[in-house]
């Protein structure tokens, strides 16, 4: 994995962070988590600038979002509770495989 990959991966991992602390912010009353929740997507968003310079804005903003979604949305069903329902699982494998499919094709245009 190159640099520009792992710098994507850390933001993504920060973004998903960030998300869940908006969720423990219970609606930014706890300040702890408030602050962690700016600091996370502040630094996600600073390094997926960084990760711009090298990947096209369709493939890594693609990545990003899409993967951090589906972290997100796991992320609510395995330590918040949320339903696993067979179609949420379903079309989480979908929308990776997308993510997938469209990191492939752009590293076959380079």
């Amino acid at each position: 994995m190159g640099r520009t990959s792992l710098l994507l991966a850390l933001g993504i991992v920060l973004d998903v962070a960030g998300a869940t602390c908006l969720k423990l912010s219970h609606g930014l009353t706890h300040p702890m988590p408030s602050a962690l929740m700016f600091a996370c997507y502040a630094a996600s968003l600073s390094i997926l600038a960084v990760a711009f310079r090298d990947i096209d804005l369709s493939v890594a903003y693609t990545i990003w979002s899409v993967t951090g979604i589906t972290l997100v949305a796991s992320v609510g069903i395995i330590a918040f509770g949320e339903p696993a329902t067979l179609a949420r699982l379903f079309w989480m494998t979908v929308i990776l495989a997308g993510v997938v499919g469209l990191r492939w094709a752009s590293a076959g245009a380079s």
